[in-house]
């Protein structure tokens, strides 16, 4: 017979119960992961409430962390009042999905780096030291700051993507008005034709809104405040102000597409001045490279006669 001692079987125990703590968590946080169950329609606003139940649906990161998300949006609201119009704007040019808030992207973003946090404290430690713990706190700020560039740059992209296939959207439209069809159907069949493009997703926006009740002034407006772009707001204005005047849409259109390729043509003669500046310190690198190839042996030789001499 074997005898046990009373502090073995403790820990034991105690092991036992740690096991199948982590076993539960670890089932609960996946069944969350694959199931979302909807939250009660209480005293909240009930579209609140649908909007958290579809963002539920669509991201994993929001179901599981959402008690984090939610307190680390409370904060964004204080801290980062004055850029979240901007970042509302960024979303709706990124084509994000509009159940997200300013303040609750933010959070999304600050709750991806502060998980990558753990990775760089091990690493940073393990390379420097204790002191490594500041260089990785340092290196969680900038993967949320990266987080947020990137948001910029994808509504940057998105934009450029819209104004390059516009024209050819307008014209589209317009032959098939000079044809005979109507303006809904025009739209709906150009639509169709982009439905892989941005530009036809945000027309295809333009015509739910205006199936839906809204006037075409006001599914252009919306169009116009979701993009916010300069040349997209001066276009939308252009074909908002030739339908009260009672011009033509085809005409309008028409225009409105030839002003869009003036525009490319003057934005693609800019860069094109620009990449020569751009490339004069690259050049001079070389320059500087290949003189220092070529003279260097040269240098090293006499430098080395010299020395034995």
């Amino acid at each position: 017979m074997f005898a046990v001692q009373p502090g073995t079987l403790g820990f034991g125990i105690a092991g036992c119960g740690l096991v199948f703590a982590a076993a539960f968590v670890l089932t609960r946080t996946i069944r969350n992961t694959f199931y979302s169950e909807d939250a009660e329609q209480g005293d909240e606003w009930r579209y609140d409430v649908n909007r958290i139940n579809e963002l539920r649906r669509l991201s994993p990161l929001y179901r599981i962390f959402y008690p984090l998300i939610a307190g680390l949006a409370v904060m964004n609201r204080g801290m980062f009042r004055g850029s979240l119009p901007e970042i509302g704007r960024e979303l709706q040019a990124a084509g994000r999905t509009r159940f997200w808030t300013p303040e609750e992207y933010l959070a999304r973003l600050q709750t991806i780096a502060l998980l990558l946090m753990p990775a760089f404290i091990y690493v940073c430690v393990e390379i420097m030291g204790t002191p490594g713990v500041i260089s990785a706190l340092a290196m969680t700020g900038l993967t949320a700051y990266w987080l947020r560039r990137r948001l910029a740059s994808e509504a940057h992209y998105r934009l450029f993507q819209i104004k390059k296939k516009m024209p050819f959207l307008l014209d589209l439209v317009t032959l098939l008005m000079e044809a005979g069809s109507t303006f809904i159907n025009a739209m709906a069949e150009a639509v169709r034709e982009f439905r892989d493009q941005p530009v036809g997703v945000e027309f295809g926006r333009v015509l739910a809104e205006i199936r839906m009740g809204k006037s075409r002034t006001m599914a252009l407006e919306a169009m116009r405040e979701r993009l916010s772009d300069d040349e997209v707001t001066a276009i939308v204005g252009s074909i908002i102000q030739g339908e009260n005047l009672g011009t033509p849409l085809a005409t309008v259109f028409r225009t409105q597409a030839d002003f869009l390729r003036i525009k490319r043509t003057q934005r693609a003669e800019t860069i094109a001045g620009e990449a020569g500046v751009k490339m004069l310190l690259p050049g001079i690198l070389i320059m500087a490279s290949t003189v220092v190839i070529i003279l260097g042996p040269f240098l090293l030789s006499f430098i080395y006669q010299e020395y034995i001499f």
